[in-house]
């Protein structure tokens, strides 16, 4: 079985974790910052950052358009933290000029785990992920305050001050995280999206 080709959006953020997780589950990866990278991927990571910044330079690179019809034509992407925000429809507390690729129909809170509790690590159970909860990492996290019809809630914070926070979600070939997989050494989650990457 040839291994899928997926590219993490290496504009701002952590890419070189994604690209490590990425080839430790036995895909081939790659970073992408032109149109012409994004074409030769079965699939595109957005890596956790700054989304203001990604999304400035998403039009400096001239990727915004590529990336909206690629997702429209269905390839998968996986939106770790401020790839969460920029694959949402909407987004509280965000820059009136931030603009994501709206790929999953969900209202996101920027930063909200930021004046709550700060970054923290929390246990989450991932439907489709098996083995125990996932330890996860959040670093000024949004989370989800609403999801569509067609969203399924993968995740939820188990306990602790943002218990049953909404941190996990699939909408098709799309899935976003509110926290980190990629600086815990726990590959189940890429290993996730590598196979939906596949069955794509």
């Amino acid at each position: 079985m040839t291994a899928p080709v997926i590219g993490v959006l290496a504009l701002q953020g952590d890419v070189r974790e994604h690209l490590a997780a990425l080839a430790a589950t036995g895909a081939e990866a790659r970073p992408v910052r032109r149109p012409s990278e994004l074409d030769a991927v079965d699939g595109l990571v957005i890596p956790g950052g700054e989304s203001t910044t990604i999304s400035k330079l998403a039009d400096i690179f001239e990727m915004r358009e590529p990336i909206d019809k690629r997702i429209a034509g269905g390839m998968p992407v996986y939106g770790s933290c401020a790839g969460m925000i920029m694959l949402a429809t909407e987004v509280l507390d965000g820059r009136p000029d931030q603009r994501g690729f709206a790929g999953i129909e969900m209202t996101v809170r920027r930063n909200a785990f930021g004046r709550q509790v700060d970054s923290f690590e929390a246990p989450v159970e991932i439907a489709g992920v098996p083995g125990e909860p996932f330890h996860a990492v959040f670093i000024r996290a949004p989370w989800v305050e609403r999801v569509g019809a067609a969203v399924q809630v993968i995740g939820k914070v188990t306990g602790g001050p943002a218990a049953e926070r909404i941190v996990a979600v699939r909408q098709g070939n799309l899935l976003a995280t509110s926290f980190h997989p990629e600086l815990t050494g726990d590959l189940r989650v890429h290993a996730y999206f590598v196979e939906l990457v596949r069955a794509a």
